[in-house]
């Protein structure tokens, strides 16, 4: 039936046809990138953060119950840092109990038991703190316990004879050295801990609260 179209009419129904196509395409794709546009602008459903549970605590273990109490001697049970004294003499368990910083002759006496049935505990000075280095006799006379040149035991309670060494002398020891109260003791074994003891007596010099008349003194009086 085409063919018996005029030719004119032929050509303008061809050019409409492929105008159609050309427009159904574009419309095609227009409709594409809206569909596209509006799924991608749609409202996103915000989900509220999951709470964070908090860690439950761990159970800590109890002790072993086999363990003993008494299995050390003395109050440095924690091993931690502390001081070494030697307890001998009329004591129920003489012998090395390291005990902690700031301990006292109380300490080290009940590290070692207590004293003896019978012992007079007159004499001895509990409250008086301990050195790292140092032996507590208890029960030694006075001339027993002094000390020789070179160190040695020094009774609870008694005073040293003869020349005090400033790297072993206790706080009472120093004490009794002229002019010399528990405060400038302090002192002095503040600044042995500190340097690791005296090499001279003139570094006596440099402890705090010691002058130059102070320190003639004491020169005599004291040793490294």
């Amino acid at each position: 039936m085409r063919d018996r179209l005029p030719l004119w009419l032929q050509k303008r129904c061809g050019v409409e046809r492929r105008g159609a196509v050309a427009l159904a395409v574009l419309v095609a794709v227009v409709a594409l990138f809206a569909v596209q546009h509006f799924w991608a602008g749609r409202t996103q459903p915000v989900r509220a953060p999951e709470t964070v549970r908090a860690a439950a605590p761990r159970a800590v273990a109890p002790p072993d119950a086999g363990a003993s109490p008494g299995a050390s001697s003395g109050p440095a049970s924690s091993g931690g840092p502390g001081i070494v004294v030697d307890v001998s003499g009329k004591v129920r368990r003489p012998g090395i109990h390291r005990l902690p910083p700031g301990a006292r002759v109380a300490d080290a006496l009940r590290a070692a038991g207590g004293l003896r049935p019978g012992t007079d505990p007159a004499g001895i000075n509990r409250a008086r703190l301990l050195v790292d280095g140092e032996q507590v006799v208890v029960g030694a006379s006075a001339s027993a316990a002094a000390a020789p040149p070179g160190g040695g035991p020094v009774a609870a309670g008694s005073p040293p004879a003869g020349p005090i060494g400033l790297n072993t002398a206790t706080l009472d020891q120093l004490d009794t050295l002229p002019g010399v109260g528990p405060v400038l003791a302090q002192h002095i074994v503040d600044y042995r801990t500190e340097h690791g003891g005296f090499r001279s007596v003139g570094e006596l010099r440099e402890v705090n609260g010691i002058g130059d008349r102070r320190f003639e003194d004491l020169q005599n009086l004291v040793r490294p």
